[in-house]
């Protein structure tokens, strides 16, 4: 591996380890090509490279592992050999995972993010972006991840006001409605909604909006960035 490569491979881990790794608060594992879990339905670590295989433990999404080899099943299923640690590896199906370093993997879990519904596509829209800050199709998934924050607002403005009980006497009612624990799992993912107190509404801050508009103000995503904001 040259510099340029290496460098580039520390950036990318550094990125990842940022963001992805907040909630495991783990450093990559050793021994491999570093790629991180987008698909937790395929990521099953087995002890054998099939279906055969005996279930060791289901791996999260985000979860950063070191790719040592592959290997292809007798169903033609091409199953990845990782290191989840230092003590621990087996075999996962490749599917599961994308590595930042791979050309092409952009494209792929972008046609995942664009089959994902609800949490899942602004969840995995964010492992994009900070995985692949270098990839053509940033401001595609900025743009997703923008519009299923807006979207997800409206259902959480919707099950606060069903959910919460405001004490009269207590605290000023917005208060409640920005302590909502439904917005935890967005905090998480770096997303940040406003609250319209007098309509009781959550709306989406627009962060992924702007940043269309900074960094890539020609790109077609640019114009509907331009109309939401």
């Amino acid at each position: 591996m040259n510099i340029s490569s290496l460098l580039l491979s520390l950036s990318l881990v550094l990125s990842l380890l940022s963001t992805i790794g907040v909630a495991q608060k783990r450093r990559p594992p050793a021994g491999g090509r570093v790629a991180v879990v987008v698909d937790e339905r395929l990521s099953a670590l087995r002890e054998l490279p099939s279906f055969e295989g005996g279930l060791m433990q289901r791996v999260s999404r985000g979860r950063l592992v070191a790719i040592r080899g592959v290997r292809r099943s007798r169903e033609g299923i091409i199953f990845a050999r990782v290191n989840l640690t230092s003590r621990t590896n087996g075999w996962i199906q490749r599917d599961a995972l994308v590595v930042p370093t791979l050309k092409g993997d952009d494209e792929r879990l972008l046609r995942l993010i664009r089959a994902s519904e609800n949490f899942d596509r602004i969840s995995r829209a964010r492992i994009f972006l900070d995985a692949f800050p270098g990839s053509r199709l940033r401001p595609a998934a900025l743009l997703i991840l923008a519009e299923a924050a807006e979207s997800a607002a409206v259902k959480l403005s919707r099950d606060a006001a069903r959910r919460l009980k405001v004490d009269e006497h207590g605290p000023p009612e917005f208060s409640y409605f920005l302590n909502y624990a439904g917005l935890d799992r967005f905090n998480r993912q770096g997303i940040r909604f406003r609250f319209d107190a007098e309509k009781k509404r959550f709306h989406y801050d627009g962060a992924a909006w702007k940043e269309l508009l900074r960094r890539y103000p020609r790109s077609a995503e640019a114009a509907e960035a331009r109309k939401r904001l």
